[in-house]
């Protein structure tokens, strides 16, 4: 549950760290409040927004189970082995 969890902070930040790459690059003022008015800050949180929302929907769309499997839950079977649990 982690690894889905680190990867929208990661794309969330993204614009933002993207952003203080190009300011380092270009000989900006990383640290310096000006190269960060409002504008700019508005701009990168509604693309970290938007990254977010695609993920989700990518998430949501391509991953789980084919559409009509059966999930068949972890048991142990005859000789005492445990099955872990999986979809048909």
């Amino acid at each position: 549950m982690i690894r889905p969890v680190a990867i929208e902070v990661a794309l969330f930040f993204a614009p933002f760290a993207a952003y203080a790459v190009f300011l380092w690059l270009t000989k900006g003022g990383v640290l310096d409040r000006a190269s960060w008015p409002p504008k700019v800050l508005m701009s990168l949180g509604i693309v970290a927004m938007l990254l977010m929302i695609g993920s989700f929907l990518v998430l949501a769309e391509f991953s789980g189970a084919r559409p009509g499997s059966t999930y068949v839950p972890a048991h142990v079977d005859e000789r005492g082995n445990f099955v872990p649990g999986q979809t048909r």
